[in-house]
Formats: structure tokens, C-alpha cells, sequence
């Protein structure tokens, strides 16, 4: 049987890494020692050519039913890993078959929730990790995604501007549709309250965590928040015909949750309006901050980031001029010399635009206890010295794999 590799990008390393021995026992000349969550399969990461890349034996009809789903995510701009192929016709030296293999991207800056809890995650950051997985559920379904098993293992999270990303990293189970019923979603948000609930209390039974977690409550607001955001993002509303405002409204509203309306369905009487979203995309933030700077950030970092802008706007004295120009000039003189303050050593550690947001969080402190405005760049280099050294990194430092495995 003969090794084949079907992949997006062809990269002759792949065929470097050894095929021949189960995963299990590949030596730590291969696997980069990252964080990893809860699997029923063994997956490894390893580096290729500078890129880490995730490795999971499973069946081979499983695993290419799997690639071309990610695929199909990602096409979608879905908030899931990306493919990069499956290696098939696996054999031992002795010449038995082995597992396929699905390879995936590394998810840079992203941690298991499990690692999250070691690293001193906070009761009160909890309900903002559950958040995460609720807009994750919610764009998944608005995409036409079944995902059949919902759960904290199941997906990755990024720090963003004080809360947390979620990204999908298992779609074993899933499904894509052209549109998903009622049931589908509640059966996924069945399923993801039972799992939650099962992962919280085994996450305390395994002293992985010194917080205590009212595993009930959380489930219940997982479902409670899920209802709420699909109600705002697809439900019909009604009013006057004297009331068009609400329409202005209601896509502000939509934009501040991070969603852009791109089809809205409106119907009208004598005195009546409806009006009801058919196509939202998130990623509000995001793409209005990229047009401007073109800097890429998670939706709440780009809010964040936004913000500032606004700000460093209105301090200037800049509200007559163009918009582009003002945003430039902001990230010239503001954001990338704030950057730059990060050193070498430091910088796989914290994405740049999460660093951004932690200074600006850190001079708000620095501020409030000196009684006055403190510089941003002493604040930066007060972070820097003092605050992210003893921050546990988010994406490992350089590793020592040779390129090529």
C-alpha cells in the first residue's frame, strides 16, 4: 500500500515525518510540546517548515469526511481550524495498516479550555468563556452547521480584549446544510449543556482547577444566552409605520453584537411594519478595523482597538478629517510604536493585538492610581517590565523541531 497525502498546499516535508510508526510513538524529535485538550483520538503537533501542525488518527473515512467539512468552513470564513490534508495507505514496518491521519492547522495563540483553567482562569472569566462558545454555536448554526457534539473540548479558545474567541477544532460529527430546523439546534444545545456540565465537574474532580464552578448555573446561562443572541440576530420584529427609526436600530444593535445585517426582509400594510434579518455575518469589528488600518484582530480586540481610535480622534481634535487619514496616522504614531515596545523574546507569547488592549487596560490602572493620565508609552513599558513577564504565554516560545521534521 502505498503512502498518499491529499492536502491543500503540497509540502514535501509532510513526507519527511514517520509515517510508518503510530502516532503514540513518535519521538519528541517530532511533536512540538503544546497544549492539547481531552481527545478520543492521539493527536500530535508537530512543526513543518515553521508551521505547527495539529495530527490526528482516526479512520479514513472519518478523516476525509472531516477535511472537506473544515473546508467547506472555511470557505464559509467560519471560526474553525484549517485543513491541510490527510495522509492515507499508512503501514507499519512490519507492514500492518495504521490509522489515517488529519492534519490541521495550529490555532496560533489558542488554548484548550482545560489549560485556560490551569493558567489561573477566574470565577468571573467564566461566564465570558461560555459566551464564546455561544457565538461560536450561534454563527455555526446561522451557517447551516450541525454540529452533534458540543462541548468545551471540542473548541478552542483565544484571549480577546478581556474575554475569550471560540473556535471549532473537532467536526467529527457535524453536518453542513443548506439550513438547520429547530430541533437540530436545540439538539445541539442539548447536547452541549449535558457535555459542559459533565467537562466542568470532572475539571474540578481532577484538581485542574482551584475555583468553584456552579456547574448548573453555567449550563443554564449557556442556553439562556444561546436562545437570547439567535432571538436578536433572526427574530421578526414589529412597529409602526411611523417608527422606520426602529429599523437603524435594530442593525445597531445587530453591529454592536458584532454582526453586520446583509439581508433584511421588510413587509408592510397600512399602518404595520415587519421587519426580520435573513442574513447576518460577524465579524462587524473586525472587517470595519481592517478596511481602516488593515490590522487582523479577534471582533472584541477590534472593537476595543476602535475605540481607541475614537478616542485618540476626538483628543487631536481630528473629527472633520477623513477617517482613513486619521486611522493611519493613529497607526503610525500610536499603535505600532506600541508594538514595537514588545521584545523579541516576548513577542509568541501574546498576540499583538491582545498586548494592545492589555496596555491600554494597564494604564487605565497605572492612571486611576496615580490620580492622573498616565502616558500610554510609560504604560507600555511598565506592562512589558512588569506585568507580562509573569503572564503565561498564550503560544509557545521558538521551538527547536528542525524545519522538515
Amino acid at each position: 500500500m502505498a503512502l498518499h497525502v491529499v492536502a491543500a498546499r503540497t509540502d514535501p516535508a509532510l513526507f519527511r515525518l514517520p509515517w510508518s510508526r503510530p502516532l503514540a510513538d513518535w519521538e519528541d524529535w517530532y511533536v512540538v510540546p503544546l497544549p492539547l485538550g481531552l481527545s478520543r483520538h492521539v493527536v500530535r503537533v508537530v512543526q513543518v517548515n515553521r508551521q505547527f501542525i495539529a495530527v490526528k488518527e482516526t479512520a479514513e473515512p472519518i478523516a476525509l469526511r472531516e477535511y472537506h467539512l473544515l473546508r467547506d468552513l472555511q470557505r464559509l470564513d467560519q471560526p474553525a481550524v484549517v485543513p491541510r490534508g490527510v495522509v492515507t495507505g499508512r503501514v507499519s514496518g512490519s507492514g500492518e495498516p495504521l490509522p489515517a491521519a488529519l492534519l490541521t492547522e495550529h490555532l496560533h495563540y489558542s488554548l484548550p479550555y482545560r489549560t485556560l483553567f490551569q493558567r489561573g482562569l477566574r470565577a468571573e472569566q467564566v461566564p465570558a468563556l461560555v459566551d464564546a462558545l455561544v457565538v461560536l454555536l450561534v454563527r455555526l448554526h446561522l451557517a447551516g452547521f450541525f454540529w452533534g457534539d458540543v462541548s468545551l473540548s471540542n473548541a478552542l479558545f483565544r484571549r480577546s480584549a478581556g474575554g475569550f474567541s471560540a473556535f471549532l477544532v473537532d467536526a467529527e460529527t457535524g453536518e453542513l446544510r443548506s439550513h438547520l430546523s429547530d430541533a437540530m439546534r436545540e439538539h445541539d444545545v442539548t447536547v452541549g449543556v449535558e457535555n459542559i456540565f459533565a467537562e466542568l465537574m470532572d475539571l474540578q474532580a481532577s484538581g485542574d482547577t482551584d475555583i468553584d464552578v456552579d456547574g448548573q448555573e453555567v449550563v443554564a446561562q449557556l442556553a439562556d444566552r444561546y436562545h437570547a443572541l439567535w432571538d436578536e440576530l433572526t427574530a421578526a420584529e414589529e412597529f409602526g409605520t411611523d417608527e422606520w427609526y426602529r429599523v437603524e436600530q435594530r442593525i445597531a444593535r445587530l453591529n454592536d453584537l458584532g454582526f453586520d445585517v446583509d439581508e433584511l426582509d421588510v413587509q408592510t400594510d397600512s399602518d404595520r411594519v415587519r421587519i426580520q434579518p435573513k442574513v447576518v455575518e460577524a465579524g462587524h469589528h473586525r472587517r470595519e478595523l481592517r478596511e481602516l488600518t488593515g490590522l487582523v484582530a479577534e471582533d472584541s480586540q477590534a472593537r476595543k482597538l476602535l475605540n481607541d481610535l475614537a478616542a485618540y480622534t476626538a483628543h487631536f481634535g481630528y473629527d472633520d478629517e477623513d477617517r482613513e487619514t486619521v486611522a493611519r496616522r493613529w497607526l503610525t504614531t500610536i499603535y505600532t510604536p506600541i508594538v514595537a515596545l514588545l521584545p523579541p523574546e516576548l513577542r509568541r507569547a501574546i498576540a499583538p493585538a491582545e498586548y494592545f488592549h492589555e496596555v491600554m487596560e494597564h494604564r487605565w490602572a497605572l492612571s486611576d492610581e496615580a490620580g492622573h493620565e498616565v502616558d500610554i508609552f510609560d504604560s507600555a513599558r511598565d506592562y512589558v517590565a512588569n506585568v507580562l513577564p509573569h503572564r503565561p504565554p498564550d503560544q509557545p516560545g521558538p521551538a527547536t523541531v528542525p524545519e522538515g521534521g
